[in-house]
């Protein structure tokens, strides 16, 4: 079965390197190209290019934002009291109290609560780059695996819906194949009878003329060429389905052809049960153009 993608998903990992916790969180949504944002420690940046890189080999299209974040873990090892950042915080807050009044005392719980305040005994390694960034690679490569597996999840979703509209639209084209022949000669019979009601004498209903008249109309109202091309566009549409490359653009430009030749239909069909059949395609197609926007 092949696989395709939604451009909406989700992703999140957690890893422990340093003294540190960091966390990745991956959140895509939908995009006419393959947009990614990182947003990360500052001291981190070098690694940027390689990460972005490491985002579009998992994803084709889509918005992807991602997010690093990094904090002390007090579980993993001894720490220390970083007395400069806690007198900073102290300052501050004393700082606040005499130019606004504010409340500027400050607990021993709340202090080291705050960011920076207390760090690992062994510093992070500073020198050896190459862990560092194997070990970003390795935790956002996690979250990525959780956001391809959501937007897998949900293009199958996707898939079957437009799958069911495409179905849905051959019925209604096939009701159409049946009802076309129907129009002419309908037209015919309601012609004739509103000539005969008129007749008082006065003129002599003349059949060759009739022929012309009901002849100019059938040509006037074929509708033979769209249904072919709406046959082709949807024989397309069911192997673009089936298939495994990206389908989102694709789909998109299909939709839009089977669109134009459901309106040429419209405008051309002056028949109730015809009218009602495109009625019925055109909101299918909507359907499935909101689907489409959501696939990669």
């Amino acid at each position: 079965m092949t696989m395709s993608f939604s451009m909406t998903g989700y992703g999140q990992s957690t890893m422990q390197l340093g003294g540190y916790k960091i966390q990745f969180e991956v959140k895509s949504v939908n995009h006419r190209y393959c947009e990614v944002v990182l947003r990360m420690p500052r001291e981190w940046n070098s690694y940027e290019d390689g990460l972005r890189r490491l985002v579009q080999q998992h994803v084709r299209r889509g918005r992807i934002d991602v997010y690093v974040t990094r904090e002390s873990d007090l579980s993993e090892g001894s720490m220390m009291l970083n007395r400069a950042a806690a007198e900073s915080y102290i300052r501050a807050a004393r700082e606040l109290e005499q130019s606004y009044g504010i409340d500027g005392r400050l607990g021993a719980a709340e202090l080291l609560a705050l960011p920076d305040v207390m760090l690992p005994t062994e510093a992070p390694p500073q020198g050896d780059d190459t862990d560092w960034e194997e070990a970003l690679r390795e935790g956002l490569t996690q979250a990525l695996g959780q956001l391809v597996s959501m937007r897998g999840i949900e293009g199958a979703h996707l898939i079957r819906d437009c799958q069911l509209r495409l179905s849905n639209l051959a019925a209604a084209r096939r009701e159409l194949l049946r009802l076309a022949p129907t129009v002419v000669e309908d037209y015919r019979l309601k012609l004739r009878q509103r000539l005969t009601e008129l007749q008082d004498g006065s003129f002599t209903l003349d059949e060759h003329r009739l022929g012309m008249e009901v002849a100019l109309f059938a040509d006037r109202c074929s509708i033979d060429e769209e249904l072919a091309r709406l046959g082709s566009h949807f024989e397309q549409c069911k192997e673009l389905l089936e298939g495994s490359e990206p389908k989102g653009r694709k789909l998109d430009f299909l939709i839009q052809e089977m669109n134009r030749e459901v309106n040429t239909i419209g405008s051309k069909a002056n028949h109730l049960a015809l009218g009602g059949h495109v009625v019925e395609m055109k909101a299918e197609l909507e359907k499935m153009r909101e689907q489409a926007a959501n696939l990669e």
